[in-house]
């Protein structure tokens, strides 16, 4: 069990921080040469950093190197002092009361941080949790620092929410088009990151998204041009990478065109090998040439690269044959979660963790139950299927990871900076000028837009309320009225709802009778949604309406009555304060489609192009 006498992270959120955090020197102390052994000098060539890392891994027990490959969830705002409910579910789930107990029994080499797993509450909180983590971890014999993770895609995937700088998501940088935005947003996003403890974030999304109908990358996408995407995937990887942040292309193969989610089924790639090499593996290439850290397997079958039925997770072929030894990549291959039903149709929890090793994985994530795939591990090293030269291959190269990141030298955050580093007025500045750029104006007829306050002084806002993606922004309607307040207008909301009832539609068509314009928010709107009698219920009136699409820009497609419709991409605040100032007409609408939206009537034939995005 960990030290506690010096200290420990916060229970009690941003009121306190930790004050006995240990020095370096205690650190390097306490870890007996861990850095001297780890961190490799500039002028020393990589065969003699192997072989001090190599050294290091010899003296692991094989229990200790079954950890490293591990990257679990834990629950709690506090490595050592959870609430009592999270201290009830780490039992239930994973049989530790604590992060303390988690890392003194299974080892682990990294851990991943989510939201609904009360991880996130605020900035000096989670750095108080991450250098718990680190006090533990180092407190072991031969303590090793741990690799913490998170999902910060931006956008629809974000698990730290405000003050943290929130920013435009894939799709809406792939409107933009600007590899410098792209560059800009790791930058930043992997600096707060880094204030707060996180090493290592689950972006950017690789996947060339060209199914309309994907349900699970969508506009996590930068769009459906390979050589853009790639673009954008490289420039967002050295973003990251800048600022101390390992970065992570996903979903290797290539998740771009299903329409099944691989959370809840086990989708089928039915690419030929000549379009994945012209299509999906475009941006990994790329990824790779930047110097990608990390690779995340998708839990996809994908035939034209496998014929077994396996998962790509799962499949030597796949992660060995083209990503290792064609594609050439070096670094961290890391699961996407084992918990997703896509890697689970198969085979048992108990083999899946095996399989992935013997396919070319480092890094095992978020598996299900901790205790079977650990022991499953053990087990198939102790009666042979998996040797322990195996497990030693891809502790190297997640230390290689450690050291690269500067975790080796410094794992703790930096409380210090959290104040002049996360959400900062300059970064919040920054991210409105990036969604600026990336709004995008669909249909315009008649000049519809921009309203004027002196003509369409009362607004109407309303449509779907989507959860917010971290959780702190939103609902979409009244961020979107509260913003045209702002700029001049006398804006009231009123949510509708994704499925909006007989009874709701008239109300709303009753509010807009004492509207002088009409905002709708949609959000997936389909063929039979409700959502389309909302809005040619609307347009009956005979008051201006614009449409807002908050998530898909495929909306449109569905609703060619509309006049006049923008496409955010997202619905956190950042992306709807821009549309708020495009509809105003305080700037003019700069994004341009990195999809093809294709005719409801016939999805053969493009309604609107690649590139396509009108101005004022």
């Amino acid at each position: 069990m960990p030290d506690t006498s010096t200290g420990s992270d916060t229970g009690t959120g941003s009121t306190r921080r930790d004050t006995a955090r240990p020095s370096r020197r205690a650190v390097l102390a306490a870890t007996a040469g861990l850095t001297a052994a780890l961190t490799v000098p500039a002028a020393a060539d990589a065969a003699d950093g192997d072989r001090r890392l190599r050294g290091l891994i010899s003296r692991m027990t094989l229990e200790e190197k079954v950890g490293q490959l591990f990257v679990t969830r834990v629950y709690g705002h506090s490595a050592t002092a959870p609430d009592q409910a999270d201290i009830d579910t780490n039992l239930k789930e994973l049989g530790v009361r604590t992060a303390a107990e988690l890392i003194a029994k299974y080892r682990v080499g990294g851990i991943i941080y989510f939201a609904w797993a009360h991880n996130t509450r605020d900035p000096h909180q989670i750095a108080a949790l991450s250098d718990g983590i680190q006090r533990v971890s180092l407190d072991q014999p031969r303590g090793l620092p741990v690799l913490i993770a998170t999902d910060q895609e931006h956008g629809a995937v974000c698990r730290i929410g405000k003050p943290a700088t929130l920013l435009p998501g894939a799709m809406a940088i792939g409107a933009g088009r600007s590899r410098s935005d792209a560059r800009t947003l790791g930058r930043i996003s992997g600096a707060e990151l880094r204030a707060m403890g996180v090493h290592q974030d689950y972006a950017p999304d690789a996947d060339v998204n060209v199914n309309p109908a994907n349900p699970v990358i969508g506009v996590r996408s930068f769009g459906a041009d390979p050589d853009a995407v790639a673009a954008l995937v490289a420039a967002e990887v050295r973003g990251y990478q800048s600022a101390g942040v390992a970065a992570c292309a996903k979903h290797f193969p290539g998740h771009g065109d299903t329409s099944v989610d691989s959370h809840y089924g086990f989708p089928v790639i039915t690419h030929s090998r000549e379009l994945w090499e012209r299509l999906d593996a475009v941006p990994f290439r790329a990824a790779i040439r930047a110097g990608v850290d990390s690779v995340m397997t998708g839990h996809i079958q994908f035939p034209a690269l496998d014929g077994s039925g396996d998962p790509a997770t799962l499949s030597r072929p796949v992660l060995t044959g083209i990503l290792r030894e064609e594609l050439g990549y070096d670094g961290v291959v890391i699961t996407d979660s084992l918990g997703m039903q896509g890697v689970r149709t198969k085979y048992g929890d108990d083999r899946v963790p095996v399989l992935a090793l013997k396919a070319g994985v480092d890094q095992l994530l978020n598996p299900p139950s901790l205790d079977v795939a650990w022991h499953a591990v053990l087990t198939a090293v102790r009666n042979g299927e998996l040797t322990e030269d195996r497990l030693d291959e891809s502790i190297l190269r997640i230390l290689r990871l450690k050291a690269r990141r500067g975790l080796l030298d410094h794992p703790w955050a930096r409380p210090d900076r959290i104040g002049r580093t996360v959400g900062t007025k300059a970064h919040l500045a920054t991210a409105d000028r990036i969604a600026e750029r990336t709004t995008t104006l669909l249909v315009n007829e008649d000049r519809t837009l921009p309203f004027d306050p002196r003509r369409e002084q009362r607004v109407l806002v309303v449509g779907a309320d989507p959860a917010s993606p971290s959780g702190t922004t939103g609902p979409p309607t009244g961020v979107l009225a509260a913003a045209l307040t702002e700029l001049g207008f006398a804006a009231t909301a009123l949510s509708t709802g994704t499925a909006p009832s007989a009874a709701t539609v008239d109300k709303a068509v009753t509010a807009a009778g004492n509207a002088d314009a009409v905002v709708v928010a949609t959000y997936n709107v389909t063929a039979g949604s409700s959502q389309r009698t909302l809005v040619d219920r609307l347009l009956a009136t005979g008051r201006p309406v614009a449409v807002v699409a908050v998530r898909n820009p495929y909306d449109i497609a569905q609703l060619p009555d509309v006049r006049a419709c923008l496409a955010t991409y997202c619905w956190t605040d950042v992306e709807l304060r821009a549309a708020a100032r495009v509809l105003a007409g305080r700037v003019a609408p700069r994004g341009r489609l990195p999809v093809p939206v294709q005719r409801a009537d016939d999805p053969s034939r493009e309604l609107y192009p690649i590139g396509h995005g009108l101005t004022y």
